[in-house]
């Protein structure tokens, strides 16, 4: 299976394998393949995976948070509300939710909207919502270099609302700490104060 991520795999081979895995799957659980309604499904899942879903994989977020600028500014920087869309790796199932994130330049800040794309670049591959705020928080630290990182997130997990347990209503929320954030507890309260937590 370690085969998949190989880089040899082009796209086409890529849409073709997960082609092949949907029609067997909808036959497993007693559908038709060639029904209409399902005839271009297997297409379909296929492009959303390769082209959407899992563009994440193997890019190093780091470098999404390429354009930085030289600022002589050393307060706090929130970015709040951050949509994102991820797949929990246990069932294949969305989770989603908002992302908040923060961090203290220490010489270096970076381009607003590149925030935002490494939520969506972090997201967008099989994970779990612990996982995925630590390598966002460590991914900003890795490129800033700041005093001090933080990123919340809470999510909705579907794996959780319409299967298994059947709770809806139910958010998950995480955290990552880095540097003043964690050293200071009232950096840490403001952040939480301004995302309104």
């Amino acid at each position: 299976m370690t085969d998949v991520l190989e880089s040899h795999w082009s796209n086409r081979d890529r849409k073709a394998a997960i082609e092949t895995a949907v029609a067997v799957l909808l036959e497993s659980i007693g559908e038709d393949p060639r029904r209409e309604g399902l005839v271009d499904t297997p297409k379909r899942v296929a492009r959303m995976y390769v082209d959407e879903l899992a563009i994440g994989n193997g890019r190093d977020l780091a470098a999404e948070l390429s354009t930085t600028f030289a600022e002589d500014h050393h307060e706090m920087v929130v970015m709040t509300g951050i949509p994102f869309y991820s797949l929990c790796e246990h069932h294949m199932v969305p989770y989603l939710g908002h992302a908040h994130i923060g961090y203290i330049p220490d010489g270096k800040v970076v381009g607003l909207s590149k925030l935002a794309r490494l939520v969506e670049t972090a997201s967008r591959r099989l994970t779990i919502q612990e996982r995925l705020t630590s390598e966002i928080a460590d991914a900003i630290e890795r490129a800033l270099k700041p005093s001090g990182v933080i990123v919340t997130m809470r999510a909705t997990h579907l794996c959780m609302t319409m299967r298994g347990i059947q709770k809806p209503g139910v958010d998950t929320i995480t955290s990552a700490v880095r540097g003043a954030f964690k050293e200071n507890p009232a950096t840490r309260a403001e952040f939480l104060q301004l995302v309104g937590s």
